[in-house]
């Protein structure tokens, strides 16, 4: 289901458009370089209400947390959580993941999360998921030789699809857990992730990483 439009998105994010990239692609290869002081660049892909960005980022204050939303009426609830918590090492941006490499250099990005994506399940929309052979490729185009996919979803179609998918593809995975809360909250949740927490549903992760050819 679509998000309906709201009549005061454009005042609220305006309101809180210093973290909100207009034209990522003119920081292509210089992210760091423009954002000086951070270690490394991670981005969050459908970073939705930015529950997962803000806390995320909050935590990790020397990393720069790059959140990627087509939906601005989910993205802007990110942005405010981040504007009230004064939180400085998170930037927004709207964009396809296909845009990725227009967006960020080879090997410029050491972190990719993707949380809770749309699961696609009818075969024909395989390549649609993004952890399809074609958004590996991007991904790996992209992400540092030690780079790393950090991947979390409770549809169980998709995880075996991911994992299966992943090793074909040449990665190495680890990390992978098809109960990631068996023994408690575990690590920094989204907003649908508490409430599958709080439902009972299972949780799946995984973090892979794919040596570079030199």
């Amino acid at each position: 289901m679509r998000m309906r439009k709201r009549p005061n998105l454009i005042p609220r994010m305006e309101r809180c458009s210093h973290v909100q990239i207009k034209d990522p692609s003119a920081l292509h290869g210089e992210w760091l370089k423009n954002y000086s002081g951070f270690s490394e660049l991670w981005i969050e892909l459908g970073c939705g209400k930015g529950r997962f960005t803000a806390d995320t980022a909050e935590q990790n204050p020397d990393i720069l947390l790059v959140g990627i939303e087509k939906v601005a009426d989910a993205m802007v609830v990110g942005m405010e959580r981040v504007c009230k918590k004064n939180i400085a090492n998170v930037r927004f941006i709207d964009a396809d993941v296909l845009a990725l490499p227009v967006i960020f250099d080879e090997c410029e990005v050491d972190r990719i999360f993707i949380n809770f994506c749309d699961p696609w399940p009818r075969s024909r929309d395989a390549k649609r998921r993004l952890t399809s052979p074609g958004f590996l490729e991007i991904y790996e185009s992209i992400l540092k030789p030690d780079g790393e996919i950090h991947f979390k979803t409770d549809n169980q179609q998709l995880f075996e699809y991911s994992v299966e998918t992943f090793l074909a593809e040449g990665w190495t995975l680890y990390d992978v857990t098809r109960d990631l809360h068996s023994a408690g909250p575990m690590g920094v949740m989204t907003d649908y992730e508490a409430k599958f927490y709080e439902q009972g549903i299972k949780i799946n992760r995984l973090c892979a990483k794919k040596e570079k050819r030199l």
